[in-house]
């Protein structure tokens, strides 16, 4: 039973079938975003969401029978833990009162069931698995890039406050639209107010109690600097610690891969040995029973 079940939820049809599942509920899930037809196909939707919640409960046991005498193995790996708990979330909605206040929030793990691709495409695990490597890297970047927004922030309240209250009035509004120039929306416009004077610059028919002044090369100069250390540098910094990462998480899975492909050569070769140290048994069993004729 153990040797079946592990054979079965290893084989390439039963993951594509799960990954065929996993695509009918995220369609399930988009489909109740439509009420009114949702409201008149009810029940084939409820039956649909039963159906695949039945599915995703039996790979579950199957997965912790493969285990054989140890099924806490199961949830040893974290993508199994993820799967659990959003089955055992769905399961657990019927068995609640209807007036439960947490109820709503409850029903949205359904939505859930779409990231469960991840956990059954090698590719995207790959790929979640470096963004959570790069997370302690990714904290020192994102600290740099705190503290750029945090003296540019403060030094564009202190020159342009008084000329674009709109964007710079405070440290807090300033280090948003700088948040806004770093995304490259519209960041010009930004520029031109303190290039060319709010009064001759974008804030037409906005009635804010300014004092305009042109700033032509202060602002060109303040805006350009910041948007290349902080757009295409210190996010590019953000890119390459995910490739790295990424790179480390190929290493291991590719020395996983090789330490697998060992074991089974060994396993093989000591195999292939037990076979010729039969063969040679049997040889001698038979030369001593002619030697006894």
């Amino acid at each position: 039973m153990v040797a079946f079940c592990k054979q079965v939820t290893e084989h390439k049809v039963f993951k594509r079938f799960i990954i065929a599942v996993i695509v009918l509920a995220g369609i399930h899930v988009g489909v109740e975003t439509y009420k009114d037809y949702a409201d008149r196909h009810r029940a084939l939707l409820d039956t649909l969401d039963g159906l695949i919640l039945g599915i995703f409960t039996l790979e579950i046991v199957l997965k912790m029978i493969a285990c054989g005498n140890r099924p806490l193995r199961f949830f040893r790996n974290p993508w199994n833990l993820f799967d659990f708990f959003i089955v055992t979330a769905c399961l657990s909605e019927p068995l609640l009162p209807s007036d439960a206040a947490f109820l709503p929030a409850l029903r949205l793990v359904r939505i859930l069931r779409v990231l469960r691709i991840v956990t059954v495409v090698p590719d995207l695990r790959l790929i979640v698995g470096a963004l959570l490597r790069s997370i302690p890297s990714m904290f020192y970047v994102c600290l740099l890039l705190g503290l750029l927004f945090y003296i540019y922030g403060t030094v564009a309240v202190f020159l342009y406050s008084e000329n674009d209250p709109v964007h710079f009035k405070n440290l807090q509004t300033s280090m948003l639209s700088l948040f806004r120039v770093a995304t490259l929306e519209d960041w010009t416009d930004i520029m031109y107010i303190n290039m060319y004077g709010s009064d001759n610059y974008g804030y037409d028919g906005i009635d804010v109690h300014r004092t305009s002044a042109a700033s032509p090369l202060g602002a060109a100069l303040f805006f350009s600097s910041f948007v290349f250390i902080g757009t295409m540098v210190v996010l590019n910094l953000v890119i390459g610690v995910i490739m790295n990462s990424m790179d480390e998480m190929k290493a291991e899975l590719q020395a996983e891969q090789d330490a697998r492909r060992r074991t089974h050569s060994d396993a093989e070769k000591d195999l292939q040995e037990i076979h010729q140290q039969l063969d040679d048994i049997k040889k001698t069993l038979a030369s001593l029973g002619r030697r006894i004729r």
